[in-house]
């Protein structure tokens, strides 16, 4: 069988539970992404930041006609459903686990949707299909092979800024949706271009433990939050090196 499911991952169902509610409208104000941009097979990286910009759980959104589907990082999963139900007060709005659909991802799976960060991530689909292997391993591999980093274990919950997780480079923001919790400080450091840290993958035996997030020894690789002018040297990605 061919190694697909991500098992690490699994999905939180945003749906109505009343008539003249508006899923779309309710995620608006809290996550980073546009929610006009989140369409059928067109799944959008965000995040729920805290008040000062800082990440609190990343995702992927995911349309499914009404709904809004969000793909998660299996071990954020019930702090995340948490959070979002003290936004949602009395509002008719519900917000469960969905265990009839799995998250799947190749590296190259014709017709399938391409991962919105980079291109070269491979593509990422939702299926019901749940006796698919695991790819877990391969996908990590993969992803930390091209400098991306993702969930609470590389980034942290509250406390590295969103803009320093490489969101604007890798598609996790939009400065044109309007307000959003942590926006006035997240569009403060891009329009005064202040993001003075970054999330980086280093060699191990580059590695700085100080600045040390994850180490995968298996592949000879740390995750890093560094400082701009600590990177020099470095071979970085060149979706990233263009920037800085």
């Amino acid at each position: 069988m061919t190694e697909t499911r991500l098992i690490d991952r699994t999905l939180i169902r945003i749906s109505k539970l009343a008539d003249g509610e508006d899923i779309r409208q309710f995620l608006q104000g809290l996550v980073t992404q546009d929610m006009r941009t989140v369409q059928s097979g067109e799944p959008q990286w965000s995040a729920l930041l805290s008040a000062q910009g800082k990440r609190l759980f990343d995702f992927f959104l995911w349309a499914d006609g009404d709904d809004i589907l969000i793909d998660c990082g299996k071990d954020d999963a019930e702090a995340l459903a948490k959070r979002l139900k003290l936004y949602r007060l009395r509002r008719k709005i519900g917000i469960e686990p969905d265990g009839n659909l799995a998250v799947h991802w190749c590296r190259n799976e014709s017709g399938k949707p391409a991962d919105p960060r980079l291109p070269e991530l491979g593509n990422r689909w939702l299926s019901n299909d749940l006796d698919k292997p695991a790819a877990d391993q391969e996908y990590r591999t993969h992803r930390l092979s091209l400098g991306v980093t993702e969930g609470e274990a590389e980034l942290g919950s509250d406390k590295t800024l969103w803009l320093e997780c490489n969101a604007a480079e890798l598609n996790g923001v939009s400065f044109t949706k309007g307000c959003y919790v942590g926006q006035e400080n997240t569009a403060r450091m891009n329009y005064r271009q202040k993001v003075n840290r970054r999330m980086v993958v280093v060699p191990l035996d580059h590695a700085d433990e100080k600045r040390q997030r994850a180490a995968y020894p298996e592949l000879g690789l740390s995750v890093e939050h560094r400082r701009i002018d600590d990177l020099e040297g470095l071979d970085l990605p060149g979706w990233l090196e263009k920037v800085l």
